[in-house]
């Protein structure tokens, strides 16, 4: 589903990502850890086609798809949804309205029916339900006034909503509490599709404890220089990266 070969970025002209290849299959979730600096974040900023990070060279489809070719909104339409580390707080933006919007320019974009506004609420209130969040809150803007576990809950209901094929979780449980990261970690779990491929992207076990990945890899230097079962996530957790060299 998606298929990373060879992969090289740069941020204002450094080079952060230096020939990495990783294919996730349909109905996977693959962890990618590795030391600060290792190009973890820079790696879902380029899928997901944030400005500054330039591509030098490689290539990435989802579905058969260049990825690359398409910008950002297209990228989402195509059905690739980013979890920020920092979910961002947007003044002015109900989450209602942010989600209705989002929801039908991607049906739009996919030739699709857009929601009404029935369907709309009844879908969002089952998915809100499922996180913890209220109506109320969904009626306040985008993350303002919000915890940090709160932000992440909010995050897992737009991906609910959104429905995406690929989901790239970057540090989503940076921040959380035990009940927060449960809460998270189920709405994860319940996202595990035939149809969806799930890159999480993490420092801890922690969140692995509660999401077994089909498969773990080591990013160090811009590459993934190890992979694994579950086990390696262990392993890590217990020696460090010292002993792994780019």
């Amino acid at each position: 589903m998606l298929t990373i070969t060879d992969l090289h970025a740069t941020v204002d002209g450094k080079a952060i990502l230096n020939g990495l290849s990783l294919t996730v299959a349909a109905g996977e979730v693959h962890a990618i850890m590795g030391p600060n600096g290792a190009g973890k974040s820079t790696l879902s900023y380029v899928l997901a086609g944030r400005a500054g990070y330039d591509v030098t060279g490689g290539s990435v489809t989802l579905d058969g798809t260049d990825l690359l070719a398409l910008d950002a909104h297209e990228r989402a339409a195509a059905g690739l949804f980013l979890g920020l580390q920092y979910p961002v707080e947007i003044p002015g933006v109900s989450n209602l309205t942010f989600l209705r919007t989002a929801l039908n320019a991607q049906r739009r974009a996919r030739g699709e029916a857009e929601a009404s506004g029935a369907e709309f609420m009844k879908l969002v209130k089952t998915e809100a339900e499922g996180f913890g969040l209220s109506m109320d809150m969904l009626k306040r803007p985008v993350n303002v006034g919000f915890s940090g576990g709160e932000k992440k809950r909010n995050e897992m209901v737009q991906m609910a909503v959104l429905n995406p094929r690929v989901a790239v979780l970057d540090e989503t449980d940076s921040g959380l509490d035990i009940d927060a990261l449960r809460v998270v970690s189920d709405g994860i779990n319940r996202g595990r599709s035939p149809n969806r491929a799930t890159l999480l992207i993490t420092h801890y076990q922690r969140l692995l404890d509660y999401v077994v990945p089909d498969r773990v890899h080591v990013l160090v230097g811009g590459r993934i220089v190890r992979s694994g079962g579950p086990e390696l996530a262990l392993t890590l957790e217990r020696d460090g990266y010292q002993d792994i060299a780019a």
